[in-house]
């Protein structure tokens, strides 16, 4: 198996901030885990820091917003990795699983391999 782009999903609209930071740092710390194993990890959680930026700069950008700031980049990778249902992540396995991507519940079921090389391997071992 080659290094597979594995899109995060779960959940991230919460009732207080602090449970949203908790969603973002669960996003961050799955997709640290799959780095670890090889895998180049999409996690649109990060855009949190979109949502606080344009909420200070008075930018209304709701859920539909977001969901459509996802839509492509679901669309280039080759899985995805529910973590929790949402109203969002349930759309999101939806559409993985209409382009028979692969569908992963847990960390655990996702294999470790050898990181596929990148055009970035050149430039980070100069770096």
């Amino acid at each position: 198996m080659q290094s597979m782009k594995i899109y995060v999903a779960g959940p991230y609209t919460a009732p207080t901030r602090e449970e949203m930071e908790e969603n973002v740092w669960r996003a961050i710390d799955a997709g640290i885990e799959l780095w670890k194993k090889g895998h180049f990890p999409l996690i649109p959680h990060l855009l949190h820091w979109v949502d606080l930026r344009a909420e200070e700069l008075g930018v209304p950008m709701g859920w539909n917003d977001y969901m459509l700031w996802d839509a492509p980049w679901l669309d280039h990778c080759d899985g995805l990795l529910l973590l929790a249902e949402s109203k969002g992540a349930l759309i999101e396995l939806e559409r993985a699983s209409e382009e028979g991507k692969v569908i992963f519940h847990s960390t655990d079921e996702i294999p470790s391999v050898d990181r596929t090389p990148t055009w970035a391997d050149r430039h980070a071992k100069e770096g």
